[in-house]
């Protein structure tokens, strides 16, 4: 009777969990049976079973959750398609030749400009090359099965997948004569959820640029440069873009880390140009940038915990002096920065990825509320944290990964909620000192 008037003992109301993904694909975090199953492709490729081999070589590929892998072998033939973004790696072996093609674009007729452009990429392959089959722009790779072992298909079909996937959007979208083709694999997303990236990626971009034009461009270089690499690490992370939008955030930030002798001021006017020229993408070419994909391969690799934790560590140093010269917004976009960094640069461990979606929830709450993420954890109108919700998160991502990772344990008693600045600063402090010891 109480629990029916005053509620106690029931459930809260499932909260919906729109089926979105965030960041880029990590391969990184592969359970022990299928790391297990590498190991059983290695001796069974030294013991020449090579079709056994590939048997345990693809399960190993292959990410159960996603299906991102399909395999069959009758005998000692077997055929095989991987998907990576926009592209399908399509392959067979039997007992001489272990083969594998992704069809880049169409070329309805010869173009001397693409094949220059095909020709000096191929000096920076090591595994694979470009190939022109009729009307077909392919890349391909081929190895003897005799040697084929592991380590040089991962390789060789990394190379394949990740270099097809980054280059097809980009040959189109500079050679009119390209045609987009073999793509009909990749799944729409609806146009509300489009319109909604479109709409933060030009405020994000137009937020940042009007307060970078009220900082001295000499004097506060550090943090405009700060402010701009953390909204290009955002932009990655939560639109998730593809194709030519996300190259032209890999090429702002490789140009901003670029060893060379230019000043940071120069640096910084050269990331603003790049994103008024993203700001001025029109709709439909950022809405062409924007679909579901699958992947098999991570295009970052894994580093030992102590880079990740030294990165963080390093940018909260950094925002003292923003933070007692009363710059918070600065002193606040650091800590991002400093986690961030590592999402893109780096395959990290899941636990941290979760922890890190959380720390954007908390920072922009109307973004995943527009997306129609319900479970709430900053209510941005009233400028209050949903500590238990926060608190609740945290927990559950310990819990989730406690058995393999039993040292792991995030101290929700170090949270700061005093403001932004604060609890980024906090939060961020946790993951830098998170233990990732093994069972």
């Amino acid at each position: 009777m109480f629990e029916r008037l005053f509620g106690k003992g029931r459930k809260r109301p499932e909260q919906t969990v729109p089926d979105i993904q965030f960041g880029r694909y990590s391969d990184n975090n592969k359970s022990t049976e299928k790391v297990n199953r590498w190991t059983e492709a290695d001796h069974l490729f030294k013991e020449k079973r090579y079709p056994e081999s590939f048997d345990a070589f693809f399960d190993y590929l292959s990410d159960d959750s996603i299906k991102n892998v399909a395999y069959e072998r009758n005998g000692k033939e077997g055929r095989f398609e991987l998907f990576q973004g926009s592209k399908i790696v399509r392959g067979r072996y039997d007992e001489n030749l272990f083969s594998a093609e992704v069809t880049l674009a169409r070329m309805p007729q010869p173009s001397t400009p693409v094949m220059r452009r095909l020709l000096e990429m191929n000096f920076s392959l090591y595994y694979t090359r470009f190939a022109l089959d009729d009307e077909r722009l392919c890349m391909r790779f081929d190895s003897p099965t005799e040697v084929s072992n592991p380590n040089k298909l991962y390789y060789g079909l990394k190379e394949l997948a990740t270099k097809a996937d980054k280059q097809d959007d980009l040959l189109v979208k500079d050679f009119t004569i390209l045609e987009k083709h073999d793509t009909e694999h990749v799944k729409e997303i609806p146009e509300q959820e489009k319109e909604t990236k479109y709409q933060f990626l030009q405020h994000w971009i137009t937020e940042t640029l009007d307060y970078v034009n009220t900082l001295d461009a000499d004097k506060f270089h550090g943090g405009i440069a700060y402010l701009l690499l953390a909204l290009a690490f955002r932009i990655d992370y939560l639109l998730v873009p593809e194709g030519s939008l996300m190259h032209d955030i890999e090429k702002l930030v490789e140009a901003y880390f670029r060893k060379d002798d230019r000043p940071v001021p120069e640096k910084n006017q050269e990331l603003i140009g790049a994103f008024v020229m993203i700001r001025e993408r029109s709709k439909e070419e950022v809405f062409a940038c924007l679909y579901r994909s699958t992947h098999t391969f991570s295009i970052v690799a894994p580093q030992h915990y102590k880079t990740i934790a030294d990165v963080i560590g390093n940018a909260n140093q950094g925002t003292a002096w923003f933070r007692d010269n009363k710059y918070p917004l600065i002193a606040e976009k650091i800590s991002e920065y400093g986690i961030s960094y590592c999402q893109f640069s780096y395959s990290l461990p899941k636990p941290v990825t979760a922890f890190f979606e959380l720390f954007m929830r908390v920072n922009y709450s109307d973004y995943f509320e527009a997306l129609g993420f319900e479970r709430k954890y900053y209510d941005k109108t009233a400028s209050k944290f949903l500590t238990e919700d926060i608190y609740k998160r945290i927990n559950e991502i310990n819990e989730e990964w406690s058995r393999k990772y039993p040292q792991l344990n995030f101290r929700t008693e170090s949270l700061d909620f005093e403001n932004m600045m604060h609890f980024n600063q906090s939060f961020s402090s946790e993951i830098e000192f998170l233990n990732f010891e093994n069972k």
